[in-house]
């Protein structure tokens, strides 16, 4: 998941800083056929980037409440201590969710103070100033994200080697040989 949200967040990166272009040039050309054609690419492109942050803060919201119920889940199967592990993924949850949500609602914002200034509602520097403080906002959250879903990973790889460890001690197969016991039951 590290790999994966990494790559989203550059590649949204990239295209709020194409948003933001393309903003621009539209803005600065004269009155033109040449002009609307812009502003059309700016339009589709922002709405485009705006869903793509709605998507990736999504995701990283089911990822940290799945990952989290797993571990607890595991925890009460396996009684692990809750001070350890399940304790740390509801920290990294509660430490990246307000980050994750404020990210979203400033793309929103910047959405709708675009189509305020489209419709010559709103200044046009509401939307401009909203969509860098999109930008910024959003830079910030991936790296909260990011260095949560790093620690989420070891935290995930410690549960799963203290499960192999509890097994080991009851004598049970560890969770491969237990996994492909199981598959080949039910085939």
């Amino acid at each position: 998941m590290t790999r994966t949200f990494a790559g989203l967040a550059v590649l949204l990166t990239l295209a709020m800083l194409a948003t933001i272009g393309m903003g621009f040039w539209s803005f600065f050309l004269e009155v033109s056929e040449w002009k609307k054609d812009i502003f059309i690419i700016h339009f589709y492109l922002g709405l485009a980037t705006s869903l793509g942050i709605l998507l990736v803060h999504c995701l990283i919201f089911t990822y940290f409440l799945g990952t989290g119920r797993w571990v607890k889940e595991v925890g009460l199967a396996y009684r692990l201590p809750d001070e350890n592990l399940p304790r740390l993924t509801r920290e990294l949850k509660r430490a990246t969710f307000p980050p994750a949500l404020f990210a979203m609602l400033t793309a929103i914002a910047a959405a709708a103070a675009g189509a305020g200034a489209q419709l010559q509602a709103w200044p046009w520097y509401v939307h401009a100033s909203l969509a860098f403080v999109t930008l910024l906002v959003n830079l910030w959250a991936f790296s909260v994200e990011l260095r949560n879903l790093t620690t989420n990973a070891q935290a995930l790889h410690a549960v799963m080697e203290e499960v192999e460890r509890i097994r080991r001690e009851q004598g049970l197969p560890p969770n491969d040989e237990a996994e492909d016991n199981l598959l080949s039951t039910s085939a």
